[in-house]
């Protein structure tokens, strides 16, 4: 599974970085989720400047997408010519975004009118794109799904990991992540989120 985290200038740390590792802990498994950006380097909302793995294109070919927020979404949300560089397909991707990312999705179309989740600060922009804001952390439609606030990002790994490969491995990869002397109650707590949300039971790659 090769998966694409994208990430754009002004982005938030939590999002790319924490998806990604959680991700990567499925390396046995041949997995790899990669930095994918429209520019060589892209520097995040609190000045911290990374160099990309993949080019934005690479999203086009990826098994699967998450879209991270930052504070500069709107702007690029308002790009033509970016956002025609993002070719999702959610009939044979997986594909998930985050607070902010959740506007992208609207804007490539990818939402409709299915409810979805974002941060509270987004909420009137995507509103405002014609899509229905649920107050949750994590919502999934078929392939396509959506998670509200930094720390949701749990959320979206551990239905991506589900989906793409076994519930199994969603728990081991978050159970290792977890904070100790909470381990068992943190894994239940992301498994309650995103377990409703698992059909297809039929791993996607």
């Amino acid at each position: 599974m090769q998966i694409a985290v994208l990430t754009f200038e002004g982005f938030n740390e939590l999002d790319s970085f924490v998806a990604a590792a959680i991700l990567n802990r499925m390396k046995p498994q041949g997995w790899a989720a990669h930095i994918t950006s429209p520019s060589a380097r892209v520097t995040s909302m609190n000045g911290v400047t990374v160099e990309r793995q993949k080019p934005l294109e690479f999203a086009q070919e990826a098994d699967a997408v998450l879209i991270g927020s930052g504070i500069l979404t709107r702007e690029i949300a308002a790009d033509a010519d970016l956002l025609a560089r993002i070719r999702l397909d959610p009939t044979r991707q997986l594909i998930g975004a985050q607070c902010s990312g959740t506007l992208l999705l609207a804007k490539l179309g990818l939402i409709g009118d299915l409810p979805a989740c974002t941060d509270l600060t987004t909420k009137p922009w995507v509103i405002e794109a014609g899509v229905t804001v649920i107050d949750a952390p994590f919502v999934a439609h078929g392939n396509v799904a959506t998670a509200g606030g930094c720390l949701a990002s749990q959320y979206l790994a551990a239905w991506m990991i589900a989906r793409g490969s076994s519930l199994h491995d969603a728990e081991q990869a978050l159970h290792y992540v977890a904070p100790v002397g909470e381990k068992t109650e943190y894994v239940a707590r992301a498994v309650g989120a995103v377990a409703p949300y698992l059909e297809p039971a039929v791993p996607v790659a």
